[in-house]
Order: structure tokens, then C-alpha cells, then sequence
């Protein structure tokens, strides 16, 4: 059993996580308790480095020396899985705020998007990157413009930690960002497996609205090994990650326009449009309303992970600029 004063030290280090998980730079212990104290949470400086001591050995903080400290994948994990009773909904008011941070455009390839970031060991990645080919060549994914980053450099939010690389993926938000841009609104409805045959869409054969949750559909669905990424590669049929979408049918010479504008681009998401108030992969949607599923961008992770591949995932990881993306062919494919 916790005692008072345990519970009241986790309630302080989980604060204390909240605000490193909310900033895109890393924080020293004075911005930390500034933070802290705009939220009516009083802790001194000497207080905040003690609680950041406790972080640190349990991995959920990364120090950074003068700079401060970044929160962990592990510390987010932790975040996550402390405040899930209070964030139900979690995961669509971030996919929201992710496609309002979107300045991405199609047509001057220039701007923000949001993405995927994945954590491979660095000995491993090599391998990595052969188990994650064939997704990328069958168009499993987003896009085949990748962006990498080693120790201590960031992807998105994201801290690298000592050991591991990172592989940062465009994450299908890109699509509701742009259409938002456009004047469309787009209701995110669920992340769920996606079972092809023959090289096309069938049917939805698991879901999580996006509203129930507080954990990313794709990484849940990775972790529990729902996918086949690989053999829908080989033999066009098996299991991927997809999302689903619904829009006012009114916009749909607009959402047409924006999906050529984005695979011009070299962003391919969407994987299947639907017809007014028709079913998409066997998913009703509303009156007036039009259906989309979207590749999910881990799709490829899902793949190395197949392969017996560890890899810890953070997905809508945060925002980054078109001009740091290369192709995962020009990846070094050997170590």
C-alpha cells in the first residue's frame, strides 16, 4: 500500500513529467518550476531537482547538461499509463492539435507535419531497415520520405536516448492537417487493422475510437502483433494498420484535389475514398458523409517488429519540416 507522503511524491513527479511532455525543448529546474507554478503547484527549485533525481533513475528523463532534461519515450509511457483514467480522449484532442499545427503545403513542398517516431538499438537498425523494405516499396506507408536522428538529437518531441536511433515516420495527420488548411473538417473516428485481399481493402477486422482511448491505436495493435505488413508486401493479402476518416460529401472535389496535391508531394495516405453516405471497407458513415481510410505511417515498423525486431514506438511524436526528410531508399542499408 502507498503511503501519503509516496502518493503526494507520484503526484509531483507525474506534474513534473506533464510539463517536460508539453515542451519541445528541454527544461532546467527554474523553468520547470515556473511552469509548475502557473498551474497553481508550488515547488521550489531544490524540490524540482530532487523529483528529477527520482526521473532520471527511472529512465523517464533524459539530463542534457546545461540545457536541462527531456522527457524519455519510457517517461511518456509512464505519463500515459499514470493519467489514463483523466485522459480518456486523449489521442484525438492531440491528433487535433497536430493537424492545427500543420503549415505543411503540397504544391511548394515546404512547411510542418506531424510524424511517428520509432527507437531501434543501434547494432539492430541495419536489420531494421532490410525487415522495413518491402513495406516501403509496396506503398504500405504514408510516404517513403523518412527522417533519422542518433543519440541526443530529436525527432519531433523526442529525445534520442544513448544506444538507440531514430526513424522518424510521416504520420497520416499530414491528410487532416492539409484538408484543415482547405477549409475541410475532418472527424477522426478510429485507428484500427486493416484485412487486404488481393492488393485492396476488405474490411476493418479490429477498431479503437480514437475518443475511448488514450493509448495510439497503431501502437497497440504492434505490441499485441495484429499485423501481417510483411506478407501483404509479398502476396498483397494480410493485415496493416489504417485509420479512418469521415468529411462532408460537399468537400469532395476538395479532398480529391489536396490527395493528388499530397502524393504529387510524395504523400500517399489515403488508401480509399468513398462515395456519398457509402460504406468504406465495410465501415458505415453518416448521412452526407464520406468515408476515407488512411495508411497507418507505422506500417513499416509494424513490419520490423514481424521480424523479431524490438523497437519502442511514440507515435504523433510532434512536427517537423518537410527539409529534414530523405528517402528510406538513401538509408545506409548495411553497418
Amino acid at each position: 500500500m502507498i503511503s501519503a507522503a509516496g502518493a503526494d511524491t507520484e503526484k509531483k513527479v507525474m506534474m513534473i513529467l506533464k510539463v517536460l511532455s508539453e515542451s519541445y525543448e528541454p527544461l532546467g529546474s527554474i523553468a520547470i518550476a515556473r511552469k509548475l507554478e502557473e498551474r497553481g503547484i508550488s515547488l521550489n527549485e531544490r524540490t524540482v531537482r530532487y523529483h528529477l533525481k527520482i526521473t532520471d533513475e527511472r529512465g523517464h528523463t533524459q539530463p542534457l547538461g546545461r540545457d536541462g532534461r527531456m522527457i524519455t519515450p519510457r517517461g511518456l509511457e509512464e505519463l500515459r499509463e499514470a493519467l489514463a483514467p483523466d485522459q480518456l480522449g486523449f489521442i484525438l484532442e492531440k491528433l487535433e492539435l497536430l493537424a492545427f499545427k500543420t503549415t505543411f503545403d503540397p504544391k511548394t513542398r515546404t512547411g510542418l507535419f506531424p510524424i511517428n517516431t520509432s527507437l531501434f538499438n543501434k547494432e539492430i537498425f541495419p536489420k531494421a531497415i532490410q525487415a522495413m523494405k518491402g513495406a516501403f516499396k509496396a506503398g504500405l506507408c504514408v510516404s517513403q520520405l523518412v527522417a533519422t536522428a542518433t543519440e541526443g538529437q530529436k525527432l519531433g518531441d523526442v529525445v534520442i536516448p544513448d544506444g538507440k536511433v531514430g526513424l522518424a515516420t510521416v504520420c497520416s495527420v499530414i491528410v487532416n492537417g492539409v484538408l484543415l488548411k482547405h477549409g475541410v473538417p475532418v472527424d477522426s473516428r478510429f485507428g484500427g487493422v486493416l484485412e487486404i485481399k488481393d492488393s485492396k481493402p476488405k474490411r476493418f477486422v479490429a477498431i479503437i475510437n480514437y475518443g475511448g482511448t488514450s493509448l495510439d491505436p497503431s501502437e497497440q495493435y504492434i505490441r499485441a502483433r495484429m499485423t501481417s505488413v510483411s506478407e501483404v508486401a509479398k502476396t498483397g493479402n494480410g493485415k496493416i494498420l489504417a485509420n479512418f476518416r469521415e468529411l462532408p460529401a460537399p468537400a469532395r472535389s476538395i479532398v480529391e484535389q489536396v490527395i493528388a496535391e499530397l502524393k504529387e508531394a510524395g504523400m500517399n495516405g489515403v488508401y480509399a475514398l468513398g462515395n456519398t453516405s457509402e460504406p468504406v471497407c465495410q465501415m458505415s458513415v453518416g448521412t452526407n458523409r464520406i468515408g476515407m481510410a488512411l495508411l497507418g505511417g507505422l506500417n513499416p515498423v509494424a513490419a520490423a517488429v514481424e521480424a523479431g525486431i524490438e523497437v519502442d514506438n511514440v507515435a504523433e511524436s510532434g512536427m517537423i519540416d518537410y527539409q529534414q526528410l530523405v528517402g528510406f531508399s538513401d538509408l545506409p542499408h548495411k553497418s
